[in-house]
């Protein structure tokens, strides 16, 4: 039994989006996510850090879903960036009962628990979205999401996953980083970043919070251990 994370699977068995076409790195990574996943088992937990199918609706994630709940360990999906598919909590949940997904679940304004810990997340908040007129707004948000999601912790030992990273080579968010110092999160992993902006990542302890990135490139398309 055991606790894993990876982000940015970016499947795409419906949506004829492949990431092979970013070069080598994305090499038949269909079917290394297939492999690796294969490795869990029934007792074990995993984490999907956002981007985690390019469908546009629920609909054409269809088929990536149903990839993933052929795995049997338990699934946490946290809202990417890419996930155009994302719905209400309520809605996503009655989408995975209806089609008969038995391993998949959300992580969004709420959280999960492992053993002794809490286990929470949102999307976050990331510097290429600063010149969009709505920014503000949508910092906002997922600032508030993530603190409802501390909040649900009730005072356990926190794990917090993101998909856009808090801090990064010259760049910070202030806001996301006040929130997990203050409850405080014990560690932080995140997504998002691939190719050349792998190499500005972030990572170690920083006030009390250790950083990882969960990249599924990155990672070699191999979930990283986070806890037994």
């Amino acid at each position: 039994m055991a606790l894993y994370a990876i982000g940015d699977l970016h499947l795409s068995l419906t949506a004829n989006k492949s990431m092979e076409v970013f070069g080598p790195a994305w090499e038949n990574y269909t079917a290394r996510i297939g492999a690796s996943l294969g490795q869990l088992t029934a007792d074990d937990v995993l984490i999907l850090a956002g981007d985690t199918s390019w469908g546009i609706s629920l609909e054409e994630a269809e088929a990536d879903f149903r990839f993933l709940d052929q795995f049997p360990c338990k699934k946490y999906l946290v809202k990417g960036n890419h996930d155009y598919w994302w719905s209400t909590a309520s809605k996503m949940k009655s989408f995975f009962t209806e089609k008969g997904f038995t391993t998949l679940d959300v992580l969004h304004n709420n959280c999960a628990f492992y053993g002794d810990y809490a286990l929470c997340g949102t999307r976050g908040w990331f510097l290429e979205e600063d010149q969009k007129p709505h920014n503000a707004k949508v910092l906002n948000r997922e600032v508030g999401r993530l603190e409802t999601s501390l909040k649900a912790a009730e005072g356990r030992p926190i794990l917090c996953f993101l998909h856009y990273p808090p801090l990064y080579q010259g760049y910070e968010c202030p806001e996301i980083l006040r929130l997990l110092a203050a409850y405080p999160v014990e560690r932080c992993c995140y997504g998002h970043l691939h190719g050349y902006a792998i190499k500005r990542r972030l990572e170690g302890e920083r006030n009390g919070t250790a950083f990882s990135l969960i990249s599924a490139d990155y990672l070699g398309f191999v979930p990283k251990k986070i806890c037994e």
